[in-house]
């Protein structure tokens, strides 16, 4: 198995060219929202387009490519992540700009309540849902973000990427065949930023909106821990919390995790939790969820990497009860 030094190897004269960051062996940890996750082999944080292209023309392809962005939606096994993680950054891929009458084109890596204030800013209605989704453009992209009433695709125009080749790519939505949470993005497309439209809205109204949003996730979700967002989708017709919480799990604990008391929808790290911990956690609700309703649930949170030989998590299936 590689490990992080070999691949830098592995790029030849390119490792020296780049411009942006490489950390072997980086504590994901510290990058994820829940403080918690094993080490990636290797963290590439491009400076900018140029600079991701570089290295993926000399990154052989046999090398596993894993792409982050602000580590809001994620849970790092302990055993980590093989090959390259990709984090974005933001100086070349976190900025906004309006384009157009109604339309804002945005890096991948920026804030989705960045674009919401900047939409206020410029006078732009419809992204005042963003507001209330911890995490970046380019998540919400792919998992078709949403909240409030609103979801991501009913904002985009086109998407803008980059492939394992290093060439730029252009992705019109409706390639994207957007579901709720879900999407059809081309294999191995990294996002690097979309063009997006509103429609014009007076600012007031727009400020009154977002800090409706604002209200609601401080009232009822525990936005000061350490937490991934919803953990679980909502079943069509459902609300998970509420099947949570007539399975009788909220405020639920395994090691140092727990099923928030506030929103039992969200896990939470209560200082020493342990992906191990987190997802055992959440497979445990699945499987009580199943037991009591006979409604399964599918996670929201993307969980990656490799589990330890002796902390491997029992991923629970409904047919194991026939």
């Amino acid at each position: 198995m590689l490990d992080g030094k070999a691949l830098i190897e592995s790029l030849g004269d390119t490792a020296s060219k780049l411009r942006g960051r490489l950390v072997p062996n980086a504590a994901m940890d510290k990058v994820t929202w829940f403080r918690a996750g094993g080490p990636a082999e290797l963290l590439f944080q491009p400076l900018d387009e140029d600079d991701l292209s570089l290295f993926l023309k000399a990154l052989p392809e046999s090398v596993p490519v894993t792409v982050v962005g602000v580590g809001s939606n994620l849970l790092v096994r302990d055993g980590g992540l093989k090959g390259v993680v990709i984090r974005l950054s933001a100086k070349g891929f976190g900025k906004q700009e309006r384009v157009g009458d109604n339309q804002i084109r945005a890096g991948a890596i920026s804030p989705d309540k960045h674009i919401a204030g900047f939409a206020m800013d410029e006078g732009i209605g419809g992204f005042s849902f963003l507001f209330g989704i911890p995490g970046s453009l380019g998540g919400a992209l792919k998992m078709n973000a949403g909240a409030n009433g609103g979801e991501t695709a009913a904002r985009v125009v086109e998407i803008y990427g980059m492939n394992r080749k290093g060439e730029t790519v252009t992705i019109p939505k409706e390639e994207m065949r957007y579901a709720y949470r879900h999407s059809e993005a081309p294999e191995g497309v990294i996002f690097t930023g979309a063009l997006l439209e509103g429609f014009e809205e007076d600012r007031a109204v727009i400020r009154e909106e977002m800090d409706a949003v604002r209200e609601h996730r401080e009232t009822v979700q525990p936005v000061r821990e350490k937490t991934g967002g919803s953990t679980f989708k909502n079943p069509e017709g459902h609300s998970a919390w509420k099947l949570i919480d007539e399975a009788g799990c909220r405020g639920l604990m395994i090691g140092g995790a727990q099923m928030s008391p506030m929103h039992c929808n969200f896990m939470i790290n209560l200082g020493h939790a342990t992906p191990y911990d987190l997802e055992f956690l959440g497979e445990t609700v699945r499987e009580r969820v199943y037991n009591h309703s006979g409604i399964l649930l599918h996670w929201e949170i993307k969980r990656i990497g490799a589990f330890l030989p002796e902390r491997q998590v029992h991923v629970f299936e409904p047919q194991e009860l026939d």
